[in-house]
């Protein structure tokens, strides 16, 4: 055996084995793109659900902040009626206190 044929004998299968794990190198790369380019997706759809929750969140803090300034606009009614109420009441009895002075 010559030194050429030793040289082909060692080198060819060097360089196959060199080619097929590059080959694979290529393959799971382009496996894992592929998956990254599915969490991409994944991550988008997760913002946009995230994006939808925080407007209806937002909508139902707007929605009960009104309901409490109505309810308070009520209750703040209510106290004004009801001194008006006792300041009638009040004035009713001091008319008959008045009256019953008078006698």
């Amino acid at each position: 055996m010559t030194n050429q044929q030793l040289y082909l004998a060692i080198g060819i299968p060097m360089l196959f084995n060199a080619g097929l794990i590059g080959i694979l190198l290529a393959y799971i790369n382009a496996k894992f793109s592929a998956v990254d380019q599915r969490f991409i997706g994944v991550d988008q759809r997760f913002a946009s659900v995230e994006q939808s929750i925080d407007q209806r969140f937002a909508s139902l803090e707007q929605s009960i902040d009104q309901r409490f300034s109505a309810l308070d606009q009520r209750l703040d009614d209510l106290r004004d009626l009801w001194r008006a109420e006792l300041h009638r009441v009040e004035e009713v009895l001091d008319a008959r206190l008045k009256h019953l002075e008078e006698r």
